[in-house]
């Protein structure tokens, strides 16, 4: 549950300007052509920070890793709390969101600190932290800018973080290994993951997927706006919580992933994608429709997700951070693409269009699991747990 809560505090800071954007761009006079960076700014920190940070525990003691990670992105959210200029803020949120992969190491670590019989389950718990701190944030940040303004958010993000970096020197156990691996080597190995298959094989499974999860939550709200529903910002927000039943999706996979289904959930969940989105689609005439759709989505999503992290990790139990690492840069790179596609799509076809083209993402993603379906015994599982691969 600490580790749930790290993640969700800690992803929170990158997502955190998105219900507060019209704030700050009127305090601190950024146009609305470019509020677009107030929400970048933190998001490519956070690429950069998966190439260069998360490798690094697999070098040095995580427990120690994961405090001062939590330090520094509060002191990006504080920075950005007492920005007086756009710069300023911007460069606030980059730290924020550059130190934010505390995120992938702390799954990283879940994992190494997981049995063989658990570590699906414990993956699926932390996931959830993710999933309440990238949807949740939506409705906490805009309750308490509220409340505060969106600068008080801002400083209660800080002080959480500094929280949770004292909990976790008290509560987590020193994080011993044998051998001392070099920056350089730690690097090179994470290199050498792209030319494996099952890394390959999930890579783009998940490039696919979060394309998909980034047309819907990047574009969303220009359906729900307009004609005939015209709803506000805050409405619009609380389709957050309808997305919360990712967080259920993510701890039942975990536990389905412990009983050798892992391949069988990720196919199953990926034509669940698919289906969602002719639900999702039907923005235009029925709510009730949109929210069945979400439900199913978020769902999907997050048992896939749940479900590649812990092939990966079973499959590479030594390099836990890099692998996580790595496969999370597929993660960012597709969620930028939905990200950027789906406004322009909606811009010439409409949310029909963009609902297509999440469809058609979906279909991408079980095209490249159909195609590698392979048994899971032979994606070099270590010997002792081999007995929990599905010849699915």
């Amino acid at each position: 549950m600490l580790f749930a809560a790290v993640c969700a505090v800690a992803v929170a800071s990158i997502y955190a300007a998105q219900p507060v954007l019209a704030r700050i761009g009127r305090d601190l006079g950024v146009p609305d052509a470019r509020l677009g960076w107030v929400v970048s700014a933190g998001q490519l920190g956070y690429l950069v920070g998966l190439a260069v940070l998360v490798p690094l525990g697999d070098m040095i003691d995580r427990r120690r890793l994961l405090a001062g990670h939590l330090v520094l992105t509060a002191a990006g959210a504080a920075l950005a709390a007492t920005a007086a200029h756009a710069w300023v803020l911007l460069a606030g949120l980059a730290l924020a969101g550059l130190f934010a992969v505390v995120v992938q190491t702390t799954v990283a670590y879940a994992a190494v600190l997981s049995t063989p019989e658990e570590r699906g389950r414990n993956l699926g718990v932390v996931t959830s932290g993710v999933v309440l701190g990238i949807l949740g944030a939506r409705v906490v940040v805009g309750a308490l800018a509220a409340l505060w303004g969106w600068r008080g958010a801002y400083a209660v993000l800080a002080v959480l973080l500094v929280v949770l970096a004292c909990l976790v020197l008290r509560m987590l156990p020193p994080d011993t290994r044998s051998g001392h691996a070099t920056y350089r080597q730690v690097l090179s190995s994470l290199g050498g993951l792209f030319r494996e298959s099952l890394f390959l094989s999930r890579g783009l499974i998940a490039f696919f997927l979060f394309a998909s999860f980034g047309t819907l939550w990047s574009g969303l709200a220009l359906p729900l706006a307009a004609a005939p529903w015209h709803l506000s910002t805050a409405q619009i927000g609380l389709f957050g919580l309808v997305g919360l039943a990712g967080a259920l999706g993510a701890a039942r996979a975990g536990r389905w992933a412990d009983g050798g289904s892992a391949s069988a959930v990720t196919g199953g969940a990926l034509v669940l994608l698919a289906l969602s989105w002719p639900a999702v689609g039907q923005a235009s005439w029925s709510l009730w429709l949109v929210v069945l759709g979400v439900v199913v989505l978020d769902f999907a999503v997050q048992a896939v997700h749940v479900s590649n992290q812990h092939l990966l990790t079973m499959a590479h139990p030594d390099r836990t951070s890099s692998v996580v690492g790595g496969y999370m840069l597929f993660y960012s790179l597709g969620s930028a693409l939905g990200a950027a596609t789906t406004t322009t799509v909606f811009a010439r076809a409409g949310w029909a269009g963009s609902s297509i083209l999440g469809a058609a993402f979906a279909v991408c993603a079980f095209a490249v699991w159909a195609v590698d379906r392979r048994p899971v015994a032979a994606r070099r599982l270590p010997p002792c747990d081999e007995r929990q691969a599905s010849p699915l």
